[in-house]
């Protein structure tokens, strides 16, 4: 008899323990940790376009972040923070990207970037970089580099669409592309920047289980898309959510994409 409420004793017990565990309050608060990741294009006023947000307004949004409380960190701080291995990050976090690589990142956000000292994550394709009219020179990423606030990722090889890439090719010719995209891109900026390129972000948003293996199995740790939605912890590695920041946007819908956190 004893030893059987001994036994049930033992067994609510280890409920009570599992149920803490579900039930954490600690791990559920962290787990809600949403952060709005932005992703920037072009700056420059003199190409119109959906994609093209002017100094001036790329200011006033910076502005409206300092002012209202909210602190711009690096990316890379946010995945660290999402892989388990730094517990904390400010309460009002939010991460700036800039895809492609292009020229008007150096002319006109660089300069704001440093006024208001916040920091970015550049994603890059090789084959546009001191190739294209439109892109940065290696010199002038180099130079952003080295100012400390610039982050230099990955964004493939050359920007393709996937979708229709994986229609057109045969399977073995669709691996040898996906390949190159993950693996070339990666060693070539590596070899150019020294540094080691460990985050992805898919070109038009489009990604795939198999295409989030293959980016994982090349060496990224982290990917994120264009789903309009807050990075956390509940959304998977090789997807964490951006939002795309263009030029029709007012001011209420840049507050209520980073006020999405909440």
């Amino acid at each position: 008899m004893v030893f059987k409420m001994r036994n049930g004793f033992r067994i609510l017990l280890n409920s009570l323990l599992l149920l803490l565990c579900f039930f954490n309050p600690i791990a559920s608060a962290a787990n809600s940790v949403r952060v709005p990741i932005l992703a920037y294009h072009n700056f420059d006023p003199t190409v119109p376009g959906e994609m093209t947000l002017s100094p001036a307004r790329f200011e006033e949004q910076l502005i409206w972040l300092k002012e209202n409380g909210y602190t711009v960190i690096p990316l890379q701080e946010l995945v660290s923070y999402l892989q388990g291995k730094t517990s904390s990050i400010p309460e009002k976090s939010v991460v700036i990207t800039a895809d492609d690589g292009r020229l008007s990142v150096y002319k006109y956000m660089w300069p704001l970037a440093r006024k208001y000292n916040v920091p970015v994550t550049l994603f890059i394709y090789p084959t546009s970089i001191s190739n294209a009219s439109y892109a940065m020179t290696w010199e002038q990423l180099k130079e952003l580099q080295q100012t400390g606030l610039f982050d230099v990722q990955g964004h493939t090889y050359w920007h393709p669409n996937f979708k229709q890439e994986k229609k057109r090719l045969s399977t073995t010719e669709y691996q040898k592309l996906v390949d190159a995209q993950f693996i070339s891109s990666k060693k070539i900026i590596d070899k150019k920047l020294g540094t080691d390129i460990t985050l992805l972000a898919w070109p038009f948003g489009i990604y795939d289980d198999y295409l989030e293996q293959e980016a994982s199995k090349s060496g990224y740790v982290m990917a994120f898309s264009i789903d309009a939605r807050p990075a956390s912890k509940t959304e998977k590695t090789m997807s964490q959510p951006r939002y795309m920041i263009v030029a029709g946007q007012s001011m209420k819908t840049f507050a209520s994409i980073v006020n999405a956190n909440k």
